[in-house]
């Protein structure tokens, strides 16, 4: 029985408010730092409360946010996956090559997923089938996708997507709803469900814990950190397709430096960068406020330099709390 169970024998002299309950929530917390962001970029630029403004602002975070979710999933497992945006190049790339020979929109699409979900089983097989630390694979692997893409590419471009293809990262589905938001909000449902809602995710945060006790108690460890993998390629195929179709033309360096934003967005959403812990309601809520943040500081015409630091800082901030409040807490 956890300490903040209540039973008979254990009953609290006072009552904690709701308040003070919701408060001791990161999610709330989170919730609150983005209206705060909110409100500050509102009476910062009189152009933020436009509508399509803020329609703009989702494009800052969905393919990133996309990326997080499966991300997050990983890093609860007690690995991590550092060639997400080589994988995307990749995938792009291996997009922008088939158009070049006329194919049609299901089948770009197809070649993307594929090509996402491939490379996440490379990195998986060597994580999970050789025992290799995924923090090592992947930061080889990440350098040897997007060198292929420096390969196949150079300093050229590829462009002349098929005009349906478009859709997918421009389009709207009602008014200043974008279909790349709508897709986020989805996939975040679903992996909600899957993380906190299935037999499967209960195994991520078993294996999370600790690893060895969980492949004791009959969880087979390595097949789903080879599938954790396999759905983070996966998303990245998709980020790719979305990315590809925004731009509407593909470089070896597009995505470039995106996996310390996806990590930022998943410890930002309280996912422990040790595993075991985490909520996709956490990473969703950092998503946006990842999204408000950059954009906000893009009207100000802060430059993008400024903001990568600002990224790197925050980064660095989130990991730190946790350590230092436990710190705190032991001494007292």
């Amino acid at each position: 029985m956890s300490d903040t169970t209540l039973s008979p024998r254990s009953i609290p002299d006072r009552l904690e408010s709701p308040l003070a309950s919701a408060l001791k929530s990161w999610e709330m917390l989170l919730a609150l730092v983005a209206v705060a962001i909110f409100i500050f970029n509102s009476l910062a630029t009189p152009y933020f409360l436009n509508p399509w403004s803020l329609s703009d602002a989702t494009f800052n975070f969905t393919e990133r946010g996309i990326i997080a979710l499966a991300m997050a999933m990983v890093i609860i497992s007690g690995e991590i996956d550092l060639s997400v945006a080589g994988i995307l190049a990749l995938a792009s790339t291996a997009m922008g090559a088939a158009a070049q020979f006329g194919v049609d929109v299901p089948v770009l699409i197809a070649i993307g997923l594929a090509v996402g979900v491939l490379c996440g089983a490379f990195n998986g097989l060597l994580v999970s089938g050789l025992g290799l630390p995924s923090i090592v694979v992947t930061i080889g692997t990440m350098s040897l996708f997007r060198g292929i893409s420096y390969i196949v590419l150079g300093d050229q471009a590829y462009r002349g997507y098929p005009s349906g293809f478009s859709f997918f990262g421009q389009g709207y589905v009602y008014w200043v709803i974008s279909f790349e938001i709508v897709l986020f909000l989805v996939m975040a449902a679903i992996f909600y469900v899957l993380l906190h809602r299935t037999s499967f995710g209960r195994s991520v945060f078993a294996i999370g814990n600790n690893a060895m006790a969980a492949q004791f108690s009959g969880i087979r460890v390595r097949r789903v950190k080879f599938v954790l993998f396999c759905l983070t390629g996966l998303m990245a195929g998709l980020a790719a397709i979305l990315l590809t179709s925004r731009l509407g033309s593909t470089r070896p360096s597009i995505a470039f430096a995106w996996e310390l934003e996806v990590v930022t967005i998943v410890v930002l959403g309280g996912v422990s960068i040790l595993g075991g812990a985490g909520s996709i309601l956490g990473v969703v809520i950092a998503g946006f406020v990842m999204g408000l943040v950059t954009f906000g500081l893009g009207l100000l015409n802060v430059p993008g330099i400024v903001m990568s630091i600002f990224v790197g800082l925050m980064l660095i901030t989130v990991i730190a709390i946790p350590i230092v409040a436990r710190r705190i807490k032991s001494r007292r």
